[in-house]
């Protein structure tokens, strides 16, 4: 009995030394190594040859491409101040007529609106008595002088009509003036025509962006009657950040749509560069005239364009190719079919037949012609097979396995 309980001693000795060499596996270590396949798998897309045709999954490689290099910013549509112009009236008086509304295009010297004002009367008046007089004090300068010249008037008499007949003279003028800024012609002026009303006209040729006044308010040269606007001479002022300013050169092209309504894109050209920063901004304004179509630009809308700058050759990839995730940019590459060997033998067969693809991050850049200059954030071996067509589908495929991965 005593030899037995010997050998039983040595077997549970044995056993202990055993378990003792072994080295402990920790519960945060398992799950460590969980979470590192599970990171694994999160970035390694899995599809059939059957998956990809059906969803037209196309692989193709980086591309040298010449593209053309942007630089994108922000601006405003602008009207210049000589292609501005507020409607007045150079005489105060009551408005009778407006024959124009907001959006109406209108021509340079088109009537605008009518004025009536008696004072308007009084200076016909005033025009019309002055003529008379002249009349008398021409007749009255020749007599002074035919007595003067005969010896038998003085010499005072024939300066005190000379003087009477030059203020006369410098009166019609000034009434003349008057009358012909007020749009009547002096010559037409009798005591049976005169007029009571005034036409208020347009100063240049273009679209009523504004009415201010109204039929019965009284309007005089500080109160504008309407404010035009010539948007066919429009032009885009873009807000560069200091940075790109070296990249800026007159001539450049820029394409540009608007902040609200993206669907249409506009062309301009940089004609004059600034030279001081827009208030605490740090940009610098780019000025540019809008070529082609402007249909639907109005002053003060937001725009955001793309400056054309150098070509460059550089590695390029469809723009369809490159799929967005979390702010971030990404493709996928096709990598050797091992992922048998990271599962058990009774899962390896799940993987036969299938094409793997690795979510590699990059950079963009510049886009022309439907390609995109990138830069990989880690290395993409040349002539490596990427997902050109299709890969949104297989980012969708990734997403749902990791969503189910147990």
């Amino acid at each position: 009995m005593k030899l037995k309980h010997n050998i039983i001693y040595l077997i549970f000795l044995s056993l202990f030394m055993m378990s003792c060499g072994k080295k402990e596996v920790t519960p945060e270590e398992i799950t460590d190594k969980k979470e590192q396949k599970e990171e694994t798998l999160k970035t390694v897309a899995s599809l059939t040859d059957e998956q990809m045709k059906a969803v037209g999954i196309t692989l193709g490689t980086v591309e040298m491409k010449e593209l053309t290099s942007t630089i994108k910013a922000n601006g405003l549509l602008r009207v210049p101040n000589n292609n501005k112009a507020a409607v007045t009236s150079l005489y105060g008086g009551i408005i009778k007529t407006l024959n124009v509304q907001v959006g109406s295009s209108v021509k340079k010297g088109q009537v605008i609106a009518t004025i009536a004002n008696p004072e308007f009367i009084r200076l016909q008046e005033s025009y019309l008595t002055t003529n008379s007089q002249i009349i008398f004090a021409e007749q009255e300068y020749r007599r002074q002088k035919e007595l003067f010249d005969n010896d038998a008037g003085a010499k005072k008499n024939l300066q005190s009509a000379d003087s009477e007949l030059k203020t006369l003279r410098t009166k019609k003028a000034s009434f003349l003036h008057q009358l012909q800024m007020m749009g009547i012609n002096p010559g037409n002026i009798s005591n049976a025509s005169m007029r009571s009303g005034l036409v208020i006209t347009a100063p240049i040729s273009g679209t009523i962006s504004d009415i201010e006044a109204r039929i019965g308010s009284y309007v005089d040269v500080s109160s504008p009657v309407a404010e035009i606007i010539d948007n066919g001479s429009i032009h885009l002022d873009l807000q560069v950040f200091e940075k790109d300013l070296p990249k800026m050169r007159v001539g450049q092209i820029v394409h540009f749509k608007l902040t609200n309504n993206p669907e249409t894109e506009y062309d301009a050209k940089v004609y004059s560069i600034g030279s001081s920063f827009e208030n605490e901004s740090k940009t610098i304004s780019v000025h540019c005239d809008v070529t082609g179509n402007k249909t639907g630009l109005i002053d003060g809308m937001n725009i955001t364009g793309i400056v054309s700058l150098d070509k460059s050759t550089t590695p390029a990839i469809p723009n369809e190719a490159i799929v967005e995730a979390d702010g971030k940019f990404y493709v996928f590459v096709r990598t050797a079919e091992k992922a048998d060997e990271h599962e058990a033998e009774g899962k390896a067969k799940k993987y036969a037949g299938t094409i793997n693809f690795e979510k590699i991050e990059v950079v963009k850049g510049s886009s022309d012609m439907g390609y995109t200059a990138i830069t990989p954030v880690s290395e993409i071996v040349p002539d490596a097979k990427i997902v050109v067509k299709g890969a949104f589908f297989v980012n969708a495929k990734l997403s749902n396995s990791g969503e189910h991965e147990h």
